[in-house]
């Protein structure tokens, strides 16, 4: 497919240009390439090289975004491309995100008609994931209205690491996040993904006033797993919303990171600091790990979890079956 110019950035003196996506603000001569490895400077126009270039589509379960409070138990068409403006030595799709594997072209309007036919399969719509998903921006924004022309929901899993102007232009096309808080020290960024934590508090204090919003944070054995780092960041969601659903995922040997995996224990201890303050704090990655959701009001089970195995044990038309109040911290299919 041709290159498609980029959004969001600025012409400079001697066919240099300055990329406004994200908080890099990469400056690029002529034949460079921002640190996201998908916008290329040239003749002086920054063009993006994969709209539209697909390197991985599957139809998952939803709560594998995770979303456990975003229509529990359906299903949603998900994809990503290549490329990451973050550097995490740890990444579980490194493939995607620092090598280039193989794409197929498909535009948004073929994309839209795929979802559409999903739907028999229960999917809810498209999640843009894998990879970083705001570094493909331009596709996923014209994918995005597509889809919510055609009534589906559009879900971003994503970083965080993006400007306020483009984040803005997206939020209005995108029914639901997870946002990857990687850690709530700015060393942890700085050292191991080559970015800053205020950049991405930014977008979540953002994201929250205007879509459904879920966090996702890896739990690393010695670097951002301290009982104190936990507290911190449990406080700062309540302080935004204390329904905001946490998930503490545990950390697998990837990459360039060979350290041990996570233990369990250090997981539920984190769990039991972050209930403190918030009122859904999930374990990701942990066979056999109880994820049920309960009742605010009465405690009564509403949705049980086993894996990706889902039931909807106590609601009805939005509310509890056993006390009747209003369950608004969970998103269902309409009529369920």
């Amino acid at each position: 497919m041709p290159e498609v110019e980029a959004s969001f950035y600025e012409k400079m003196e001697g066919k240099r240009v300055k990329c406004w996506l994200c908080p890099h603000h990469c400056l690029l001569k002529e034949g460079q390439s921002g640190l996201c490895r998908v916008r290329v400077n040239k003749e002086g126009t920054l063009f993006t090289l994969n709209y539209a270039e697909l390197a991985s589509l599957a139809l998952d379960p939803i709560e594998k975004k995770p979303l456990y409070h975003f229509f529990p138990g359906s299903m949603i068409l998900s994809a990503g491309t290549y490329g990451c403006n973050l550097f995490c030595p740890y990444c579980q799709n490194y493939s995607l995100a620092h090598e280039k594997p193989p794409t197929r072209e498909i535009t948004p309007l073929l994309l839209t008609e795929i979802a559409r036919q999903s739907i028999d399969d229960g999917s809810i719509g498209f999640a843009f994931t894998y990879n970083e998903p705001t570094i493909w921006y331009e596709y996923v924004r014209d994918a995005a209205y597509s889809l919510k022309e055609a009534g589906l929901k559009s879900v971003l899993v994503t970083n965080g690491y993006i400007e306020r102007a483009p984040l803005e232009e997206l939020l209005p096309l995108v029914d639901a996040m997870n946002i990857d808080v990687k850690a709530f020290n700015d060393d942890f960024y700085r050292k191991h993904c080559k970015g800053r934590l205020e950049a991405v508090k930014a977008t979540v204090e953002r994201a929250v006033e205007m879509t459904h919003v879920e966090i996702t944070t890896l739990l690393i054995p010695g670097e951002n797993d301290e009982p104190e780092e936990i507290k911190a960041l449990a406080s700062w969601l309540a302080g935004l919303n204390p329904q905001i659903p946490l998930h503490l995922s545990r950390y697998h040997p990837a990459f360039k990171f060979s350290r041990e995996a996570t233990p369990a224990a250090t997981l539920e201890r984190a769990r039991e600091i972050a209930r403190e303050d918030l009122d859904f704090v999930y374990i990701g990655n942990v066979l056999q790990e109880e994820n049920n959701t309960f009742c605010q009001t009465c405690g009564e089970l509403i949705i049980e979890r086993n894996i990706y195995q889902v039931e909807n044990r106590g609601l009805r038309d939005g509310k509890c079956k056993a006390c009747g109040s209003n369950i608004a911290y969970i998103i269902m299919v309409p009529g369920t």
